[in-house]
């Protein structure tokens, strides 16, 4: 057996730490949700470090494919998973998961947009002092992500077919079609019409300059792991949802800092090769997985929730309360002027940050 690992260690060529914690994580997974203390630690262990392995096999896989297909790899595989786990959610509660999609997107698009960004942005504008990036595709990425963050979260407070924050069954499939076709331009866009649009050829040129090439074993060893990975890191925050969720009544927080922490498990793969993209100077990878996976959480859970809702005849409740609506314009202005002129600072990490704070601080004390 030990011979047989060794072959398939010498085939692949990775580490094989980033192999094993995935697999053992995934195995934690038939331990159903922890009944004490010990239990839970053991899986957030392993949550962390499949967390860790997805950053790993991501970046092989961006080394390998190049860039921008290695981000959007990796923010495709944790939306899709994701929004696997959302309908999953609802096909099992049915009517009381009507405000899930919502409270989901919008706590991805400020953990993304305002989290992510400005980590990043702080993070690399302190080692590198200012960093630059090719703006065109960052300014198409926003003008998408603001036409679909209005046409699903604040458009139907003002529809009146349905009364309240409700599409009609007709919007309904309209946006849903509306948000899968922005999606595919994106990505039609991204990886072969405009390509250089979301390169920047300073960092291309330094990229991974010095390692030796990926073959293509490797590669495809790092996907399937990479998988792995993603859906023991989904399944294994659900699991230890009841555990955050007993934490945050003990400290009289509301129950929606349950959902706000679930996304940010969910989301860490991409943050985490985020940030270390932004540290090495590849700040337009950085931004490429944030607007990236803003644009794939509402493009493609929005198709599929609605066909969910439509056919077993569910109702979402997809329109913000005043509170979102402000902080969700506040942010989509903001990230168009921070990132309007094709270099960062400091300045613009930390602004993003303190919409994220609000954001964090208006959800605990409403």
């Amino acid at each position: 057996m030990a011979q047989s690992a060794s072959k398939i260690r010498n085939l692949a060529g990775l580490a094989p730490w980033s192999v094993v914690v995935p697999v053992l994580a995934l195995a934690a997974i038939a331990l159903g949700k922890p009944d004490s203390g010990l239990l839970a630690l053991v899986i957030g262990v392993l949550l962390g470090g499949a967390i860790i392995a997805a950053v790993y096999h991501a970046e092989v896989l961006a080394h390998y494919l190049g860039e921008p297909f290695g981000t959007l790899t990796l923010a495709l595989a944790v939306t899709v998973i994701e929004v696997s786990l959302i309908v999953s959610i609802m096909l099992g509660e049915g009517g009381a998961s009507q405000a899930l999609a919502r409270d989901t997107l919008m706590a991805a698009i400020m953990i993304t947009i305002n989290g992510i960004v400005g980590i990043c942005l702080l993070a690399g504008g302190r080692r590198h002092h200012e960093q630059s990036y090719t703006q065109s595709g960052v300014s198409a990425g926003l003008a998408m992500l603001a036409t679909l963050s209005v046409l699903v979260l604040i458009l139907p407070n003002y529809t009146v077919s349905e009364p309240g924050a409700f599409y009609s069954s007709r919007q309904l499939a309209f946006v849903a079609a509306i948000s899968l076709s922005v999606y595919a331009t994106f990505v039609w866009a991204q990886t072969i019409r405009h390509r250089d649009h979301f390169l920047h050829h300073i960092e291309e040129a330094d990229d991974h300059a010095h390692e030796d090439p990926v073959p293509r074993s490797k590669a495809l060893a790092a996907g399937a792991v990479l998988l792995v990975a993603l859906v023991a890191v989904v399944v294994l925050a659900k699991t230890l949802s009841p555990t955050i969720e007993a934490g945050v009544a003990a400290i009289g927080a509301p129950q929606a800092l349950v959902g706000i922490i679930i996304a940010t498990l969910v989301l860490a793969p991409e943050g985490f090769a985020a940030y270390r993209a932004a540290k090495a100077n590849r700040v337009q990878n950085s931004l490429n997985l944030a607007i990236g996976s803003a644009l794939a959480a509402i493009g493609l859970t929005i198709p599929a929730v609605a066909t969910v809702a439509l056919v077993l005849g569910l109702e979402l409740e997809l329109g913000l309360s005043a509170k979102g609506v402000v902080l969700l314009a506040l942010t989509l202005l903001v990230a168009t002027l921070t990132l309007g002129r094709g270099r960062t600072t400091v300045v613009q990490g930390v602004i993003h940050l303190v919409i994220f704070a609000t954001y964090l601080f208006t959800t605990i004390v409403p």
